[in-house]
């Protein structure tokens, strides 16, 4: 798989609480920075509030990338349902990800969703200098993606079942 084919990766979890009590920790765009390796925290930008076209910013470190910031916006957002954004480029986007809550009985399916690509990323960077490694080097980050999203849903769910409320 290559980064122009835009691969996708997924994970999910069952959380024992309504979407809308899961759907207050997911506005809380620092949280994920709790369970991450890779993600070091972020937080909205100009004072926005969260809704469509709102931007917050990310910090991140990898071993073998460094540390770097994007600027992410929202692209869906639909309360006690979908949270969706890309990284950087809305139109060309390095990343673009989403949550996804799913009324499940007395529950909730928590979803998250990542995409690589299309446009230019430390990836990108990475694979212009071992372009042979490609597919590899693509299959080990969808990895990372997944396990660190899977923390998080996780993370989340701990969160969301504790009976403390999201600020």
């Amino acid at each position: 798989m290559k980064v122009s084919d835009c691969p996708t990766t997924q994970v999910e979890v069952r959380i024992a609480a309504g979407p809308a009590e899961v759907w207050s920790w997911l506005l809380d765009v620092d949280l994920p920075a709790r369970f991450s390796t890779e993600f070091q925290g972020g937080g909205w930008v100009e004072g926005a509030e969260p809704g469509l076209g709102a931007r917050f910013r990310g910090r991140n470190s990898h071993p073998v990338a460094g540390e770097w910031e994007t600027v992410s916006t929202v692209t869906g957002y639909e309360p006690g349902r979908l949270f969706a954004w890309a990284v950087m480029d809305v139109t060309n986007p390095a990343a673009s990800w989403r949550f996804e809550l799913v009324p499940d009985g007395d529950g909730t399916i928590l979803r998250q969703w990542a995409q690589i690509g299309p446009g230019p990323s430390n990836l990108t960077t990475i694979i212009g200098s071992m372009p042979e490694h490609e597919e590899e080097i693509v299959a080990m980050r969808l990895g990372e993606l997944q396990a660190n999203m899977q923390k998080t849903v996780e993370g989340i769910k701990a969160l969301a079942e504790s009976g403390v409320h999201a600020a």
